[in-house]
């Protein structure tokens, strides 16, 4: 059997890489979280930042290998304090890849819970500017079947690329 790489995410999923380097623009920049429609709480605290290199088999019993880091974050209030600065952020992700090895290029994973309800998985979005602060959106990590994704993908490529069917009537074919 041929091993899948499962590297490839989901386009709208930022790699680790690519949202350090956006905080290094705006370092002394708020970085708010905003998940389930609301925003992190000012207090919130980056718990746990993991590195695993997964193993796996789909239900097509098709074997994949991928990266992923997971920064897990507890949403509480901490009394007077504001949102984390975005440099803070990087500085805690930089401590961390001195005894962890992080690639850059991994999935990215985020675990929030506020302590009472159980860790939820959330992708995240590129960052965007707003209020003076930088926002990262989190959206619910939903399951999949990874087979029946690689048959849509395929299938949308393949109707993008063929032109001259019988049905189509685009300026290509004439």
């Amino acid at each position: 059997m041929t091993l899948i790489d499962n590297s490839q995410h989901a386009q709208s999923d930022i790699t680790l890489g690519s949202l350090l380097e956006r905080l290094k623009e705006t370092a002394a920049k708020p970085l708010v979280f905003e998940y389930d429609g609301k925003i992190v709480r000012p207090g919130y605290h980056v718990t746990e930042v993991k590195a695993g290199q997964f193993s796996a088999l789909d239900c097509g019993a098709n074997p994949e290998a991928w990266t992923e880091i997971f920064v897990q974050l507890w949403d509480v209030d901490g009394g007077e304090r504001t949102h984390m600065p975005a440099g803070k952020f990087s500085a805690i992700i930089r401590k961390v890849s001195e005894h962890v090895a992080l690639d850059g290029s991994a999935k990215l994973t985020f675990e929030v819970s506020d302590g009472v309800r159980p860790m939820q998985l959330y992708c995240a979005d590129e960052p965007v500017e707003r209020d003076e602060a930088l926002l990262v959106r989190l959206s619910p990590r939903p399951a999949s079947c990874k087979p029946r994704d690689r048959w849509l993908a395929e299938q949308a490529t393949a109707s993008q690329s063929s032109c001259c069917g019988p049905s189509n009537t685009s300026r290509c074919c004439a």
